[in-house]
């Protein structure tokens, strides 16, 4: 009786696809991304921080 290495599915169209378990293939839905146009606090927290740091890096540069 020959049994093949790797049992596959048709249904995926990749071989790596195929060769992946069913519960491995359906993965988790990763839900609604966040909108590229949203600013939240910690991004402009975060800029403003760099900004200054930088701004305080060159001034000492200088002087």
């Amino acid at each position: 009786m020959r049994k093949a290495l790797v049992l596959s599915d048709e249904s995926a169209r990749h071989p790596f696809l195929a060769s992946l378990p069913p519960h491995v293939r359906k993965g988790i839905d990763p839900g609604p991304a966040r909108p590229r146009w949203v600013i939240s606090r910690e991004d402009v927290r975060g800029f403003f921080g760099a900004y200054i740091a930088c701004l305080l890096a060159v001034m000492i540069f200088i002087a």
